[in-house]
């Protein structure tokens, strides 16, 4: 598999430094991706950077993954209008040890491959440096009128003293650079990858080699990936999205990815599926003939969830989703978990009945107005159960049907449906 090429067509090339393709052409070439452990999980923001370097294994190329104990310290300005809260020691080694779990999940770190990925923290090598020997050993190699050329720092500098950059911000690039200087030392790494807003970064590392050794290292950024409408990929309303199902359910990552945009969508698979160049480009075509069957989002959401987190909690979110939308499912319904149950139907109005009133039998023109109020008037209620729009745990009911305990999910909710789209979850007190 040719790297370059690949990740060509599948639109994850923004900047590429002349000769990067006959690097990689000529010898297996360690690259690495970095990232600050500012979180103890992954989000999918970070997957294009660890995609890239999923693609560079399947190519036989070597991927390292440097996590940025150090530079995590410091807070790198690129794309930020601000300075960064900065981390302790402790949180930042415990992030550390997450992100490594999770992304044995996404690379192959098998010892008995040739280009098995490796895992490297910054903070091993920086923090016995000294400031003096660091500005003697590093930053005298790179002038200032260089650093200050970068956009990352041009767009800080000059501005108010609120919001202008600290000696720290302004260091990072030199730190950035002398890591790439010690990968292409110790591991013979010769190319750094990254986002777009990294290359200024990026490219300070080449640099850094060049004048201390002689030697020739690339760079290879990605474009930052935007939704259709311009906002910052992977977040939603409620934040991001991430990959521990702690702080984003299987459920929501699930759903996440069917609810991603027909435009964003053929972007996307391209970016985050392991199909090929053939199959994509086939999914792609069916998808445009029947866009209401939302073939690349599925196809994304099941690909997805597998990988991130197995088949087991993948077909959870299938039987979920299905519940959500489908008919006649009223047993699987009540066979679902409790906190699945919650988390499928979070944010649909709820509505509070004492346990008693439900054991003694409430017939459901009563039940949907003056227990839970759903419905201002017995009329209205009656005129809705007529015209056979009431389901119970999605069943349909009519007037004369009574609600007893037999209703129950987990013991303690009703899910009340109006129509096709409008939920009310009835909470036994």
């Amino acid at each position: 598999m040719n790297f370059a090429e690949e990740l060509k067509w599948r639109g994850m090339v923004h900047d590429m430094m002349p000769g990067t393709e006959e690097q990689l052409k000529k010898e297996m070439t360690p690259a690495y991706v970095g990232i600050d452990p500012t979180a103890d999980s992954l989000h999918i923001g970070h997957l294009t950077g660890v995609m890239m370097l999923k693609h560079l294994q399947d190519a036989g190329h070597r991927p390292i993954v440097l996590l940025g104990g150090a530079t995590g310290m410091i807070g790198d300005p690129s794309g930020k209008s601000k300075e960064r809260n900065l981390m302790d020691e402790k949180t930042l080694l415990h992030n550390q040890q997450c992100l490594k779990e999770q992304l044995k999940i996404l690379l192959d770190f098998s010892e008995d491959k040739q280009n098995s990925a490796l895992l490297v923290n910054n903070y091993d090598w920086m923090k016995e440096f000294s400031f003096l020997g660091f500005i003697r050993d590093v930053g005298k190699h790179i002038t200032v009128n260089y650093m200050l050329a970068k956009d990352s720092v041009k767009k800080r500098v000059g501005t108010d003293s609120d919001t202008g950059m600290s000696f720290t911000e302004f260091s990072y690039q030199l730190v950035q650079g002398y890591d790439f200087l010690y990968l292409y030392n110790h591991y013979n790494c010769k190319l750094q990858m990254g986002g777009s807003d990294q290359w200024g970064n990026i490219t300070t590392g080449t640099e850094l080699i060049r004048r201390k050794t002689g030697g020739e290292a690339f760079a290879l950024t990605c474009p930052l990936i935007t939704k259709s409408d311009g906002k910052k990929f992977g977040k939603t309303e409620e934040g991001n999205i991430w990959l521990d199902p702690k702080k984003t359910s299987p459920y929501k990552f699930f759903q996440f990815w069917l609810n991603v945009s027909d435009e964003d969508a053929e972007k996307m698979i391209r970016i985050f599926s392991l199909k090929d160049k053939k199959t994509i480009e086939d999914l792609i075509r069916r998808h445009k003939k029947e866009p209401h069957l939302r073939i690349l989002q599925n196809g994304m959401a099941v690909e997805l969830t597998s990988r991130i987190h197995g088949n087991e909690e993948l077909e959870a979110a299938q039987k979920a989703s299905r519940i959500l939308f489908g008919k006649n499912v009223t047993d699987e319904l009540k066979a679902l978990p409790e906190k699945l149950l919650l988390e499928v139907f979070e944010g649909v109005p709820q509505h509070h009945v004492k346990k008693d009133q439900i054991f003694q039998g409430l017939d459901a023109i009563h039940f949907l107005s003056e227990e839970t109020g759903i419905f201002p008037s017995k009329g209205e209620a009656r005129r809705m159960l007529k015209s056979n729009a009431i389901s119970i745990n999605k069943k349909k009911i009519t007037e004369d049907y009574k609600i007893a305990e037999k209703d129950l999910l987990n013991e303690k909710y009703i899910l009340v449906q109006k129509g096709k789209k409008n939920y009310f979850l009835v909470i036994l007190n």
